[in-house]
């Protein structure tokens, strides 16, 4: 539960706003406020710091920008601490499974679609097929520590009993051990996009909230493509990284 409010310093320079988000980040850091822990309301917050409600809502327009709260409209709804999230590294190429070990999270996996259907465009490009031949589709949702952070939509080659396998781990990990395809490097692309009543669904998010999409060409030894994939990640529980240097 929140503590005692502050008391805000007038005439410092620092707007009243920022010393609320200061307050509201070191409950968090500290423990004082738990994911998943409900913010008194609105009126009642802005009551005990002082300030309008027009002053505390910029405070936690800015934290629900920075994915440290979550506002839910309604009467049940308020301000809710988020679930900390998640690092994810592009650096290298390890797949959703190891980067959810690396985070010391469950990594869960729901198949929404495993067939073999004509190539779209994209994929065929990325692949290095035919448009309308053959590919394999599968569709999941990706979980961390139970709750769904991503929605994967890959396309593979019809490898042969690829879809009879199991698909709730690591896919990249079956390319390795069966069929000695295991990728090795990658291109991919990140843009911004907003979700769509499907997409929101599975992830447990409100249509027309911000995803993240990462279209990916992956690539076994040799240069062999093996994976075209969009990946749409929530925002407010993935973050993503990538590393350099100067070799």
């Amino acid at each position: 539960m929140v503590g005692t409010p502050p008391e805000l310093e007038r005439g410092t320079g620092v707007p009243a706003h920022v010393q609320i988000e200061r307050w509201l980040l070191e409950s968090i850091d500290r423990g004082e406020l738990a994911p998943g822990d409900r913010l008194p309301g609105e009126r009642e917050l802005a009551g005990r710091l002082g300030v309008s409600r027009m002053t505390l809502r910029q405070a936690l327009a800015t934290l629900e920008r920075d994915g440290l709260l979550v506002r839910v409209p309604g009467r049940a709804g308020g301000a809710f601490v988020s679930e900390p999230r998640v690092e994810c590294d592009l650096t290298g190429l390890a797949g959703f499974t190891e980067q959810m070990r690396r985070a010391h999270l469950r990594a869960e996996a729901r198949v929404l679609t495993a067939t073999t259907v004509p190539a779209p465009g994209a994929a065929a490009r990325a692949l290095g097929v035919a448009a309308g031949s053959p590919v394999h589709e599968v569709a999941r949702v990706r979980s961390a520590g139970g709750s769904p952070v991503a929605l994967e939509r890959s396309f593979f080659p019809p490898l042969p009993g690829f879809l009879g396998a199991d698909l709730t781990g690591s896919l990249y990990a079956l390319l390795g051990a069966r069929y000695d395809l295991e990728p090795r490097t990658a291109v991919e692309h990140l843009d911004p996009v907003i979700a769509g009543a499907g997409e929101a669904a599975e992830l447990g998010i409100t249509p027309g909230a911000p995803l993240m999409l990462i279209e990916r060409t992956a690539y076994a030894a040799g240069g062999t493509p093996v994976e075209y994939a969009r990946d749409l990640f929530r925002p407010d529980r993935v973050r993503i990284s990538v590393r350099s240097g100067v070799s």
